[in-house]
């Protein structure tokens, strides 16, 4: 067993989703009313560090924020789901936001975002927490922050023998130097194909391209499949964890987060591989029963109660 009381550290941004329901987009020059607005915390390193800290990690979160209005939603965000904040504020810069248009027809979305601060998230930021990110249980990073931070602190949760996890989202391509810092590489399909340049609509084609990652050197991978579960994937094993359903689908934005938060908490207690794929599940499949993504994230008593029913 790891030891529990090491926690989880992740580095990634915020950013304040701002989402309008319309019947169709505006023309340039043009204003139309919208039917409704929503206002509320995003980005997929804060969704994670929420999930982490909903189910029992002791989770500590690196980022930029602006000094401004937006920053309070990150804040009170975190406070509620006991996340600690590792931030600088760059009044320099501003808190990032996203701005999400709805289709009201289709639920077809157009997004911009606009990282702000957290784009200028630096190398040097990453040194200024090395002394946390060693003392971590499992390191955690995405690709919404520039590359180089997300590769320099996998470069010293390495050296340290701290188990790394990238989430290699939005989809990008990648240098090998950057996968072979990776012990657990947690694409979804499409970042899957942006990676390998192999199909994944099947299991079998799933296996192919994690055998692919493999050969770039990750540790291993954990594949999230949507409605098809998660594929784990290693040098001795392969085996697909089927999704876990906890009632009616309402929005599967998020749920690769709630996963992923989820399955860094289940390592962190020193948790089998494929029990923590599990839990990762199960922290999905409650995700994706509520609207939103940080608020949607679900308590570890329900995560429990899923996995005892499921077992």
């Amino acid at each position: 067993m790891s030891n529990p009381a090491k926690p989880i550290v992740i580095l990634g941004i915020f950013v304040a989703d701002t989402a309008y329901r319309a019947a169709r987009q505006p023309k340039m020059g043009e204003t139309i009313l919208g039917n409704s607005f929503v206002l509320g915390p995003g980005g997929k390193g804060s969704n994670q560090a929420v999930a982490a800290a909903m189910a029992g990690g002791k989770t500590h979160f690196i980022t930029r924020l602006g000094d401004d209005a937006f920053a309070e939603i990150a804040r009170s965000t975190w406070a509620k789901a006991g996340v600690i904040p590792e931030v600088k504020i760059d009044a320099e810069s501003y808190t990032g936001a996203a701005y999400i248009f709805i289709e009201e027809a289709t639920g077809n979305n157009a997004i911009i975002v606009s990282p702000g601060a957290a784009g200028r998230v630096s190398v040097q930021d990453v040194e200024e927490k090395a002394d946390l990110i060693r003392s971590a249980a499992i390191f955690v990073t995405q690709l919404e922050q520039p590359i180089p931070a997300a590769k320099r602190a996998l470069e010293i949760a390495r050296a340290a023998g701290v188990t790394t996890i990238l989430n290699p989202a939005p989809a990008a391509t990648l240098g090998d130097d950057i996968l072979a810092l990776c012990d657990y590489v947690t694409p979804n399909e499409t970042e899957t194909e942006a990676l390998t340049g192999l199909p994944v609509t099947t299991i079998a084609q799933a296996e192919i391209a994690a055998e692919a990652l493999l050969a770039r050197g990750v540790g291993a991978v954990v594949m999230t499949l949507g409605d098809k579960g998660a594929l784990y994937h290693d040098r001795t094993r392969s085996v697909h964890v089927p999704v876990m359903s906890a009632g009616k689908v309402v929005e599967t934005t998020g749920a690769g987060d709630a996963f992923n938060g989820g399955f860094a908490v289940a390592l962190s207690e020193g948790r089998d591989v494929v029990e923590a794929v599990r839990f990762g599940c199960a922290t999905a499949g409650i995700s994706v029963t509520r609207a939103g993504t940080a608020p949607s994230m679900p308590s570890r008593a329900e995560i429990d109660a899923l996995l005892a029913k499921n077992a």
